[in-house]
């Protein structure tokens, strides 16, 4: 039987709903080091210059400063021919994605900061869809790519061009002149985003430049930022004074990282960062609501009453900060609108119209079924994406022979719902397709919370009225937010 993991600390829990509200702002930022790429097959800097260093008949276990061992390699040999192809060779390779490069992938990141020479992150990025912005010389800052969803500095170089990659000291020594306009570009979004340092070590000279530099310019009142760091653990056969001696220094370590703005968070394993992502994955994505239904007619609910009713919920959680997704469903879908427009037209200072998110289905003429259904799976696939929380109401329509049968769309976009991993409400109290549901989230919902429970009798239950369907509604929408 798999071991449950432990559950995240409150401070790791405190990043998590943070740094998802930075994401929603678009001011968050991620930094990313070697280690990110290490779990993908590829070296890390030891393993990058341990034939350098076999070269030079230097042990790279015993030696601390790697960068000292290029330029020992270059002052020996004149050039870096050897150290270049080394880089081509290791990271031109082919290597999988892993998971933490494809949920970064998908969050709304615009901006990425790396050391690394691997193409790793445009590789996840691009699968995706998004245009990026890859900037791994100086020229590349003069200009932009129209229509980019993310930017990504690569300060150390490209492996493209391993020539001017920053590998020894001589190129560490002049980073200053010959890469400022690098500096200068961390320095603002040092400034202005929350970064997230991942697979970073901090040995970087350059970064503790800039980071000291930022909190002087600040008056030593840095923006907060977050590192994720490995709890340093007792090594087999090791000796405990030797344990401890390394605890120490990290103590230290971490309290140094603080000085600069810096707060670390621990874990244990190295899969507690995959975690720690996904976590933040899905609490951006519950602030996103599809609202999924379709109404020809509403059964026990007069029409006046059941837009209200639909107005209602839409407008209380954009109130609420949500966004709202609608695929614009006959009967409902207008009324998701309304009441969306109403609440972002009466606070715009408040609200955005980012907050409303409309996927009308595409009307397609003398098309196939097969046609039809193909396009309209990517549409409500698509959709399904933007959201981590789905609600459903009513689920109805009149078919060819002018009956009013289950709106058999609604549990397709069910399915992909399940199959995307949202959180499920639906609210059985509107009828069809939606009190089925109901009946079969009822198991789930006996495991949640008591104020859950309730507000799920209450969401089901027909005679409750609409103000109490519509609070039953906001509260368990809270419970999938806040966990």
């Amino acid at each position: 039987m798999a071991k449950t993991p432990p559950a995240f600390t409150p401070d790791i829990l405190a990043f998590v709903r943070s740094f998802a509200e930075d994401i929603a702002d678009g001011s968050a930022a991620i930094f990313a080091g070697a280690g990110l790429s290490v779990a993908s097959g590829y070296v890390n800097w030891a393993e990058l210059m341990r034939e350098i260093a076999n070269d030079l008949g230097l042990d790279v276990d015993r030696e601390t400063n790697l960068v000292a061992i290029a330029q020992y390699h270059l002052n020996e040999r004149g050039n870096r021919t050897r150290i270049n192809q080394k880089l081509i060779d290791e990271f031109s390779i082919g290597h999988a994605l892993n998971e933490n490069h494809e949920v970064l992938a998908r969050l709304p990141i615009d901006t990425y900061w790396t050391t690394n020479y691997d193409r790793m992150i445009e590789t996840a990025l691009e699968a995706t869809g998004k245009v990026i912005d890859i900037k791994h010389a100086v020229d590349h800052l003069k200009t932009i790519q129209r229509g980019r969803a993310a930017t990504i500095y690569k300060m150390h170089g490209d492996v493209s061009d391993p020539e001017h990659a920053v590998l020894t000291k001589d190129d560490y020594e002049g980073y200053f002149r010959d890469r400022e306009l690098f500096v200068t570009a961390l320095t603002g979004d040092l400034v202005s985003k929350t970064m997230l340092f991942i697979g970073f070590s901090f040995t970087d000279p350059n970064i503790d430049y800039v980071m000291s530099r930022v909190r002087v310019a600040l008056r030593k009142q840095p923006k907060q930022h977050y590192c994720i760091l490995r709890r340093e653990a007792r090594k087999p056969k090791e000796k405990l004074a030797d344990f401890e001696y390394r605890r120490r220094q990290q103590e230290y370590f971490i309290k140094d990282l603080s000085r600069i703005g810096i707060h670390a968070l621990l874990i244990d394993d190295y899969a507690d960062a995959t975690r720690i992502l996904r976590q933040v994955e899905a609490r951006y994505r519950n602030r996103t609501i599809l609202i999924s239904g379709s109404a020809h007619e509403f059964g026990s609910w007069k029409p006046d009453s059941a837009a209200t009713f639909i107005e209602s919920i839409s407008r209380a959680l954009v109130r609420k900060g949500f966004n709202v997704v609608t695929g614009f469903g006959l009967g409902v879908g207008p009324s998701v609108i309304a009441g969306a427009l109403q609440e972002i037209q009466t606070n715009p200072r408040r609200h955005s119209s980012l907050q409303l998110q409309a996927f009308p289905f595409p009307a397609i003429e003398g098309a196939s079924t097969t046609a039809r259904k193909t396009l309209y799976q990517k549409h409500r696939e698509a959709m399904v994406a933007k959201a981590g929380i789905a609600i459903f109401l009513f689920g109805n329509k009149r078919d060819i022979r002018g009956h009013i049968v289950d709106a058999e769309g609604m549990r397709e976009e069910l399915s992909v719902a399940r199959a995307t991993g949202l959180n499920l409400i639906s609210v059985g109290a509107t009828g069809w397709v939606a009190a089925e549901i109901a009946r079969e989230l009822a198991a789930e919902a006996s495991s949640r919370s008591k104020k859950y429970q309730k507000a799920f009798a209450t969401a089901n239950n027909a005679r409750s009225d609409m103000t109490s369907i519509v609070k039953a509604v906001l509260t368990m929408v809270d419970e999938f937010r806040d966990h």
